[in-house]
């Protein structure tokens, strides 16, 4: 079933916010898209990269063009869970204790060097992202909807950093990252106005409210079955390669099909082809395979190309 027409003037919106994102986020045109396909799939993401690439303003931007909550936590290694949740103190003149909620209770997160605080405050993390909910005391207490988490991690080859664990890695989405501009883009960004002065001055592209009701829409997107036996064929690949020591999950699998359903939307489409799960796989795929060698990102997304290039897609209909 072909898409309504408010369905596509939804996606002509959310292009618009990718095009403003972009004009502020210079050279990054593919993480800017990556990302919104992820938040439509109703995923977090993890950026790995070093400090100083523009990781900050692209959540900033993203969170400004949708009107959204937006808060960014820091991690230091002397962050305790209740910084971040939040924290019951007792009333003036009462018995009884108030919840103060903590910066978690936003749209939008940017965890700063999530891998910089003890696994300890990592793992407060874990119910939010898992459960869209968190808990102080014995009580619980529901997020906000949206809500998203794009944290950020340093190469784990920098001092003080304490490697994410795998079941909080799984709750990512994707794994992006931005890495440094080109030359041309670097210029650009130097003769350009004050990039956060610019993101002060935009304004709302669309309403949560229309993110929302695209976000609900994803599940509907239609995958014919030779795409999922296409999509089955690529992650099987991966638990049979004599260089691969974990292969992705079926939950890995699950994500990824979300992802491409994502994808296909942005693009104005109700329905998914090949491109859209090989543009998303490298992303889902690259922080769930582990590798008998210690490779780095580059040889990990070179070895998760030559995994696409063995699987031949299916021959689309006409």
């Amino acid at each position: 079933m072909p898409l309504t027409q408010e369905q596509l003037d939804a996606t002509k919106q959310i292009q618009q916010l990718i095009k403003t994102v972009n004009r502020i986020i210079i050279g990054k045109e593919e993480v800017t898209k990556l990302t919104i396909t992820a938040m439509l799939a109703g995923g977090h993401i993890l950026f790995e990269d070093i400090p100083g690439v523009g990781k900050t303003l692209l959540v900033r931007t993203i969170a400004k063009c949708l009107g959204a909550d937006f808060s960014r936590i820091q991690f230091t290694p002397d962050l305790v869970p209740s910084d971040i949740i939040g924290f019951s103190m007792p009333q003036q003149n009462q018995s009884n204790f108030i919840f103060r909620k903590g910066p978690i209770f936003s749209s939008i997160i940017l965890a700063d060097e999530i891998n910089r605080t003890s696994p300890r405050t990592q793992a407060a993390m874990l119910e939010a992202m898992a459960e869209q909910q968190v808990t102080s005391d014995g009580v619980s207490y529901d997020l906000p909807e949206p809500f998203f988490v794009l944290a950020t991690q340093n190469p784990i080859e920098y001092e003080g950093t304490y490697p994410l664990p795998e079941a909080q890695l799984d709750r990512f989405l994707m794994q992006l990252s931005l890495g440094y501009p080109n030359a041309e883009q670097e210029v650009e960004m130097l003769a350009a106005p004050d990039q956060r002065s610019m993101v002060d001055q935009i304004d709302a592209v669309l309403s949560v409210d229309t993110f929302l009701k695209l976000k609900e829409t994803v599940p509907m997107i239609h995958v014919e079955k030779a795409l999922l036996d296409y999509l089955v064929s690529l992650g099987n690949e991966t638990r049979t390669n004599e260089n691969i020591r974990l292969g992705i999950s079926p939950r890995g699998n699950q994500f990824c099909l979300s992802a491409a359903r994502a994808y296909a939307l942005l693009e104005g489409r109700s329905y998914v082809i090949p491109d859209d799960i090989q543009a998303v796989l490298p992303a889902v795929y690259r922080h769930r395979l582990l590798f008998f060698e210690n490779l780095t990102a580059v040889q990990k997304d070179e070895a998760i190309r030559q995994i696409i290039r063995r699987v031949n897609p299916p021959v689309r209909r006409a």
